[in-house]
């Protein structure tokens, strides 16, 4: 009966079936930026630092929801799992920021076609082809499970003292005890340090900051 729903569902775009890839391989790699040298603008909460080990995913972006029949397709990123001559793999469910996880659990995949029709891939490995150019093949950083970040963030300005807070990630969640708020006094200097990063301040006011990379927390392999 189940079968029969799902199959129900998917409507009169079943072109088949097809089985998920799994042969994509990702790479991991440490990461500074902005680069040493480069000169940058923050708005207040932004980063102004960051380093860590990320690993470089390809992914497929919607940037909105879509809808056929009863297929929902949410926007967001939907990592890559594999491919093969009918197309790019990507993953029904995605836990990473901006992330986008298909509802209802009948779909296990979804598979991009050279022509860009997106299809789906149900657990009974049918394949529905309903969508048409509804989003674009993309490369972001995702973070390790094991990873470790570090990151500047801008907190503003009072007077002529700016704040800035330090944030270490351990496989992407924030840990308080490595958490620090630090204020400058611009008046002393004009270049700020922590933890081995070190910043020449540019301009700086209660919205933004515009500061130039001296050296980061460290240098990326």
């Amino acid at each position: 009966m189940k079968k029969l729903l799902i199959a129900g569902v998917l409507g009169f775009g079943l072109v088949g079936c097809t089985a998920p890839k799994y042969n994509y391989q990702a790479v991991s790699q440490n990461i500074s930026k902005p680069p040493i040298g480069s000169v940058n603008e923050a708005y207040v909460g932004d980063k102004m630092l960051t380093q860590g080990v990320f690993t470089e995913r390809e992914a497929y972006y919607i940037p909105e929801a879509k809808k056929k029949f009863l297929l929902t397709i949410p926007k967001g990123h939907y990592l890559k799992t594999g491919e093969d001559e009918k197309g790019s793999y990507y993953s029904a469910i995605n836990n990473i920021p901006d992330g986008a996880i298909i509802p209802g659990g009948g779909i296990q995949s979804i598979v991009v076609t050279p022509q860009n029709d997106l299809c789906f891939i149900d657990i009974y490995f049918n394949k529905v082809c309903h969508f048409k150019n509804i989003g674009e093949k993309r490369k972001i950083s995702v973070a390790n499970d094991n990873s470790f970040q570090q990151t500047l963030i801008y907190s503003g300005k009072v007077g002529n003292k700016i704040n800035i807070g330090y944030r270490e990630f351990s496989s992407n969640l924030a840990r308080p005890a490595f958490n620090n708020d630090v204020e400058y006094d611009l008046n002393e200097s004009k270049t700020i340090g922590y933890k081995g990063a070190l910043l020449e301040v540019i301009d700086a006011n209660n919205q933004s900051i515009k500061y130039k990379v001296l050296r980061n927390f460290n240098k990326a392999e």
